[in-house]
C-alpha cells in the first residue's frame, strides 16, 4: 500500500499512457517515427445482477432495484418461496408495468420461486439459477453481481461502469481466506441437511452424525457470500468442463454456511482462475470482532465510514432507514421513488426517458471506488505468489 504515493500511480493501473515522439517536428523522419495515437478507451462494460429477497422484502428489494438500475445492465430479481404469493405477484406486476423496464427489456423476475434456506446450499443453487438465466438470455455482459434486498449502492452505476471500463474483464472480486480457524470444526467438519432441498415450507438446517474429515482432494477457502464474478468464471461454474464446480457443489451440500465458501473454493482450486481473484467483495459491512453470525444493521452514524471505505455497496440496512435517504441525496443524487440519475437519462430528475446507455457521467463515487480498486490491484500484483494461498 505504501507504494501508492499519488493519484497518478493509481491511474496507471487502469490506463496505459503512450508518449509521443519528442524529436524535432520539422524533420520528415520524426513525423514518420511518431508513435501512433493512444488506443481508444475500452468499451463500457455491462453488469448482470441478481437481487434477491425473502418474506416482507418487497419494498426493500424494489428500492434497491431502482437505485441500481441502468439500461446498460441486466437484472434478475427473486423473492423466495417464504415470501407471500401477494408479494411475488406485486413484484411481477411492478416489473411488467414499469415503462422503462418494458422499453429496455433488461429486468427478469424468477416467477417460479425457489426455496432458500439461510446458511444452506439452496442459496448457492439460487445464485447459480440466476447465473444460468443471465447466460441464456443475455450474451454480452461482463460481470455478475449478487446482492440481497438488504444491500444498497454507495456509488452510481455510471461510477461503477466508468471505473470497471478500464479493468481486465478477467478479474473476480471475491473475499477469501484459507485460514479457516474455528470454521474447520464448526463448519467444514459437521454434516448438515438443508430441508429447502426437498420441502416446500421453510425450516432451518439441521445437523447429522458423524462428522467428516477435512478434504484432501482440494483446499478449502472461506469469505464473503457477496461477490463480483467475471463472465468467464460464471460460465466455468455453470458448465464445469473439468468437473471441479460440480464436485464442490456436491461437497458443499452438507457444509454449514456454504455460500461463504463455495465460490472461493472453486476459484482458488482452478489454476486458470486463481490468479484472477482480487481479495475484496467491494462491500462495506460492519462486523463485531470476532465476527458473529450477522453483521450490524447500518445507520446514519455509519455514513462517514461507508464513504471513506470507497466500497461500491454496503449492507445490511433496515427498510427505509434514514441513512438510505442520506445516501440517495448525497451519494446517488436520487429522488425517492425514481431511478438513480446518469448519463443515460434524457429527462431530469426522474429519468423517465432512455437516451444513450453508453453515455456516462461519473461523479465523486468513481474517484473513491477507483482509488480502492487501484490499491487492491496493486496489492494483488505485488503479492501474486501469495494469491489463493
Amino acid at each position: 500500500m505504501g507504494l501508492i504515493t499519488s493519484l497518478h500511480t493509481i491511474n496507471s493501473i487502469f490506463l496505459s499512457h503512450v508518449k509521443l515522439n519528442q524529436t524535432n517536428p520539422y524533420f520528415a523522419e520524426s513525423i514518420i517515427n511518431q508513435a501512433p495515437p493512444p488506443p481508444a478507451r475500452p468499451p463500457v462494460p455491462r453488469f448482470a445482477y441478481l437481487v434477491s429477497g425473502s418474506k416482507n422484502d418487497l419494498e426493500k428489494l424494489w428500492r434497491t432495484l431502482q437505485a441500481l438500475y441502468h439500461p446498460r445492465n441486466y437484472y434478475v430479481v427473486h423473492l423466495d418461496l417464504e415470501s407471500s404469493v401477494q408479494e411475488r405477484l406485486e413484484l411481477a406486476s411492478r416489473v411488467e408495468k414499469e415503462p422503462i423496464f418494458a422499453q429496455v427489456g433488461n429486468v427478469h423476475m424468477i416467477t417460479k420461486a425457489n426455496m432458500v434456506t439461510y446458511r444452506g446450499p439452496t442459496m448457492i443453487a439460487n445464485t447459480l439459477h440466476a447465473c444460468a438465466i443471465l447466460l441464456k438470455k443475455y450474451q454480452d455482459w461482463d460481470w455478475f453481481i449478487n446482492l440481497s434486498a438488504s444491500d444498497y449502492p454507495l456509488v452510481t452505476q455510471d461510477d461503477l461502469l466508468y471505473t470497471f471500463s478500464d479493468l481486465k474483464r478477467e478479474f473476480n472480486f471475491i473475499e477469501y481466506s484459507s485460514r479457516l480457524g474455528w470454521k474447520e470444526g464448526q463448519r467444514a467438519m459437521p454434516l448438515i441437511i438443508d430441508p429447502g432441498l426437498y420441502k416446500t415450507t421453510k425450516s432451518d438446517i439441521f445437523w447429522v452424525s458423524p462428522k467428516r474429515a477435512l478434504p484432501t482432494a482440494f483446499k478449502l477457502f472461506a469469505g464473503s457470500a457477496w461477490m463480483i464474478l467475471s463472465r468467464a468464471f460464471v460460465e466455468y461454474c455453470i458448465w464445469g468442463w473439468d468437473n471441479l464446480p460440480r464436485t464442490l457443489l456436491m461437497y458443499y451440500t452438507n457444509f454449514v454456511s456454504s455460500p461463504e465458501g463455495y465460490f472461493q473454493t472453486v476459484a482458488c482450486n482452478a489454476p486458470e482462475f486463481a490468479t484472477t481473484v482480487i481479495n475484496h467483495d467491494l462491500h462495506f459491512i460492519s462486523w463485531d470482532r470476532p465476527p458473529k453470525q450477522h453483521p450490524h444493521n447500518l445507520n446514519i452514524n455509519d455514513t462517514s465510514r461507508m464513504i471513506a471505505s470507497g466500497a461500491a455497496f454496503a449492507r445490511k440496512f433496515r427498510r427505509d432507514d434514514p441513512v438510505l435517504d442520506k445516501i440517495d441525496k448525497e451519494l446517488l443524487r436520487r429522488k425517492n421513488g425514481s431511478f438513480t440519475p446518469g448519463g443515460w437519462c434524457t429527462s431530469r430528475p426522474s429519468c423517465l426517458k432512455v437516451g444513450n446507455p453508453a453515455k456516462l457521467k461519473p461523479g465523486p463515487g468513481a474517484k473513491r471506488l477507483r482509488r480502492l480498486i487501484g490499491k487492491l490491484v496493486l496489492s494483488t500484483n505485488t503479492t501474486r505468489q501469495q494469491q489463493c494461498k
